[in-house]
């Protein structure tokens, strides 16, 4: 696909004309009729988020030397988190551009570690519930990884299945604090138990849960052991750009000390230009996207965090207790910020598809067949909307089926 360049440039209020235009066809977030993709924690947020990114953009990451002031930003931010996630004395860690950078770079250290510390050798694999995000299986097609994913138990990763699947060549074992598709932590105290007696590096990926969970337990939510916490966990991914409600893409990745840190980073010498030293997968790191991370994690404070959470809390336990009164299952026990429900008369994906024509943009799970939210403290303000509109698609969509209509997501 080609294009030609205009020969001559435009005023930039053409181009902004232009590019508002383009827009009008996108999910309106702002009312908040996007339960994914996007974290809406309110309009003070989003303008502290444009404004510190505006004022760092131009500057990198990469040059540390050159920018002290991103290199400050950017250990007060892992400092913030590491403490959110009872990390030891001696724990480190870098920010990356989202978690599919952040899983990489640990399965990158996990591999790393096993060939140099434990001395294996040969094709290599890792273990993980069927939940775990597909960012591992991306990871693993880079570096040809094995992956073993083992079967489910009431929704959760079930450690015996993991551990009958673990052998010699096992460089990590994985669970999720929560799982993208149920928002539902796995059992990490019996993972953590299993990575000590057998010497395996469990790897837990609070991509989403991260910034949340500490929170929840602060108000009083019963958030079982998911982090360093456990002794077990050797890394955790976390991403600020979820419900850290830091602009995109600032993600961090955790060590449960610097010796298997050192493991992620990459360094040449053998170069015409000198020595090259990169922490994560990114040469050049937006300088905008770590020190908007910075500002607005001060901006909030531990009560900015545990006020929009709750609103989150809320938002979630109002619509939990609404589709089950509309006679949706919801799957599991949810304790975050993620719900995923399925109806037994009505295919989900044919629901998710007459959303999508009241302008809702949801995602799916398709084991089974239903509906999943991943709120934000906006949902509380429209939460009987859509259970409205949800009211109004189920019947809609009574003996069809939703063949192409689920909704993509990543990470």
């Amino acid at each position: 696909m080609t294009a030609s360049l205009p020969q001559q440039g435009q005023p930039w209020d053409a181009v902004r004309a232009q590019m508002t235009g383009m827009a009008t066809g996108d999910v309106k977030w702002r009312d908040g009729k996007a339960a994914v993709y996007v974290f809406n924690a309110g309009e003070d947020i989003e303008r502290v988020q444009k404004e510190a990114y505006a004022m760092f953009a131009s500057e990198n990451g990469l040059g540390p030397a050159a920018f002290p002031s991103l290199a400050r930003m950017e250990r007060e931010v892992l400092g913030f988190g590491l403490g959110l996630l009872h990390g030891p004395e001696g724990a480190a860690g870098a920010m990356t551009s989202g978690g599919t950078d952040s899983i990489l770079m640990a399965v990158k250290a996990a591999r790393d570690f096993a060939r140099k510390e434990r001395g294996l050798t040969g094709q290599l694999n890792i273990v993980l519930p069927r939940s775990a995000h597909p960012a591992f299986d991306k990871a693993c097609a880079v570096m040809e990884i094995e992956v073993r994913r083992t079967p489910l138990k009431a929704f959760l990763a079930d450690p015996e299945a993991i551990e009958a699947a673990v052998d010699e060549a096992t460089m990590m074992i994985v669970g999720s604090a929560p799982c993208f598709p149920y928002g539902l932590i796995d059992p990490i105290e019996a993972l953590g138990d299993l990575a000590g007696r057998r010497g395996l590096w469990l790897h837990v990926d609070a991509c989403v849960g991260g910034y949340i969970a500490p929170f929840v337990r602060m108000n009083g939510g019963d958030v079982p052991p998911f982090d360093f916490a456990v002794p077990g966990v050797s890394s955790m991914s976390a991403d600020l750009h979820k419900y850290g409600y830091c602009a995109k893409g600032a993600s961090t990745v955790f060590f449960r000390s610097e010796a298997l840190r050192a493991h992620m980073v990459f360094t040449v010498s053998d170069w015409p230009a000198g020595k090259m030293v990169t922490p994560t997968l990114a040469g050049t790191r937006p300088g905008g996207a770590i020190a908007a991370a910075w500002a607005v994690m001060t901006f909030l404070g531990v009560e900015g965090y545990r006020a929009r959470h709750g609103q989150v809390t809320r938002a979630r336990e109002q619509i939990e207790a609404g589709v089950r009164e509309r006679g949706f299952t919801v799957i599991g026990a949810p304790q975050l910020g993620i719900v995923a429900f399925s109806h037994p008369d009505v295919d989900g994906l044919a629901i998710l598809g007459k959303l999508y024509q009241r302008g809702w943009v949801t995602s799916a799970i398709t084991e089974p067949r239903g509906l999943h939210l991943m709120l934000s403290p906006v949902h509380l303000t429209v939460a009987d909307q859509y259970l409205a509109d949800l009211d109004w698609a189920t019947e809609a969509a009574r003996g069809e089926t939703g063949a192409g209509a689920t909704v993509g997501y990543g990470r």
